[in-house]
């Protein structure tokens, strides 16, 4: 029978998915079947399933760390924030429709049902499923209609260890604090706490790891050191990407407010001779720039008015007169044509407007929702590449008769006359060594590692970090028989 565990968080990017990811693996390595499982996530930076399906990056990343295959299952509830005030609601991997903030928390229908379902059909082929939170379970004011937090853990009936973040500061207020305001129905199903990010000499918090103890009665499960190599897994969130430096070659990628799907920046970060460069607000983008890529938009059509309101354009012009290279990918290719037309209001409010021309290309917002894992090969070397496409519309115009992919059969992107930018559809080019190595020697510099051994090697250190300073043995113990 398999057996639950939930890891909530005294708040959002305290570590949660690096640790269930870390325990997936550690557990993996122990023998045991195990699935990841978030019932409701919120990003824009989503992963495709073989089936044709999105879930969060994270659960992506923990089902490699688990050694299956992602599943829809893993994530049954994903928004994609559109704006502001809305987001794209994912239900089992399918669009179900956009929603705005207000309305989506006070009518969630079916939303629990589904994710008890995907959490229990899951739950049929493994030994234990590990279960990660969204955010903090002690916003009191969500509580009612909860789903990601105590109201799953509730309803699955499933214990739940709270994970602090100590280098925030104030890891006990966080802790004692998120005991003191949950209901009872609720603390009856916390097992324990985990501090993480600690910096320093472990023997230094005893006294604080006690006080907690002795505040909430709850045991400590451990107190784990900042995993320096963090920095080498994929990027859950925009709070997760940072800068990298590197070499002389040097990737500068503006940092868009609705940036989706940027997973395209890790292995070229993960490079000891690329330096990458994130560009935050009020910031121009650097002048020495050998490539400037525009990454893929939940919100095209607003992210170009953000990327022209902070003097991008005017800097990614100046660069393409210098001689540099541009690459836009989904959302940043649309943006490289001359216009993006929206007649029905895909992206906002239905119209048209003018795009960079940087590429002879026009794109129509319409149509169906591309989401599925692909196959393809550069035209002019024949390199082979894996990625995937999630986007709406659909691009036309001279410079696509350059496509420079063949995907599956088909040609994908577009070329300037030049050669010095280019576009595509295809997320996750340069997870394929063989298409990085090509890529990055066509800006004189030279590929040195394995992407995929890299993060392979990384959960693997995660998971020796974790046996090492967390109680995983008790770990064990506190998980639950899933009850059906």
């Amino acid at each position: 029978m398999a057996r639950a565990l939930m890891i909530q968080g005294t708040g959002s990017n305290v570590g949660k998915s690096m640790i269930v990811a870390g325990l997936a693996r550690a557990f993996v390595r122990r023998g045991l079947r195990v699935a990841p499982f978030k019932p409701q996530n919120m990003s824009n930076n989503a992963a495709v399933t073989p089936e044709g399906g999105e879930i969060g990056r994270a659960q992506a990343l923990q089902a490699r760390a688990a050694m299956v295959a992602p599943h829809t299952d893993m994530n049954p509830v994903l928004l994609k924030p559109e704006s502001d005030t809305g987001a794209q609601v994912i239900v089992q991997g399918k669009r179900r429709g956009t929603q705005a903030a207000g309305s989506f928390m006070r009518d969630k229908t079916g939303l629990l049902d589904a994710a008890l379902e995907s959490f229990h059909r899951l739950a049929t082929d493994v030994d234990l499923v590990l279960i990660e939170g969204a955010g903090s379970p002690a916003e009191t004011n969500l509580r009612k209609n909860d789903i990601a937090n105590m109201g799953f853990a509730c309803a699955a009936d499933v214990p739940v260890v709270l994970l602090g973040d100590i280098h925030r500061g104030g890891v006990i207020a966080q802790i004692v604090g998120t005991h003191a305001v949950l209901d009872q129905q609720d603390l009856d199903h916390v097992v324990g706490f985990a501090v993480n990010r600690f910096r320093g000499e472990l023997s230094l918090f005893d006294g604080g790891r006690d006080d907690i103890a002795q505040r909430t009665g709850w045991p400590s499960l451990g107190v784990i050191p900042w995993f320096f190599d963090a920095w080498k897994l994929p990027a859950e969130d925009m709070m997760d990407i940072a800068s990298r430096k590197g070499g002389a070659c040097k990737v500068v990628a503006p940092q868009l407010e609705r940036m989706a799907n940027f997973d395209d920046l890790d292995p070229l970060a993960a490079e000891p001779n690329v330096t990458v460069e994130i560009i935050a607000a009020g910031r121009p983008l650097p002048g020495d720039a050998d490539l400037v890529l525009i990454p893929g938009s939940k919100s095209t059509i607003g992210d170009l008015a953000y990327l022209r309101a902070q003097g991008w354009d005017i800097d990614i012009q100046a660069h393409y007169r210098r001689g540099g290279h541009v690459l836009g990918l989904c959302g940043g290719y649309q943006m490289l044509g001359k216009e993006i037309d929206d007649p029905h209001g895909v992206d906002g409010k239905p119209g048209k407007v003018a795009g960079l021309g940087l590429l002879d290309i026009s794109t129509t917002m319409a149509g169906e929702k591309k989401v599925a894992l692909r196959q393809a090969h550069t035209i002019d070397g024949n390199t082979p590449v894996s990625g995937y496409e999630i986007h709406m519309g659909r691009s036309e115009g001279p410079d696509c008769t350059r496509a420079w992919l063949n995907v599956e059969g088909r040609p994908e992107g577009a070329v300037s006359a030049d050669g010095r930018v280019r576009g595509s559809y295809l997320h996750g080019l340069f997870s394929s060594d063989p298409f990085r190595a090509k890529f990055l020697a066509d800006l004189g510099a030279e590929s040195s590692i394995g992407y995929d051994d890299g993060v392979e090697a990384t959960l693997d250190d995660l998971a020796d970090h974790l046996e090492r300073y967390m109680d995983l043995d008790q770990l064990l113990e506190l998980a639950k028989p899933v009850k059906n």
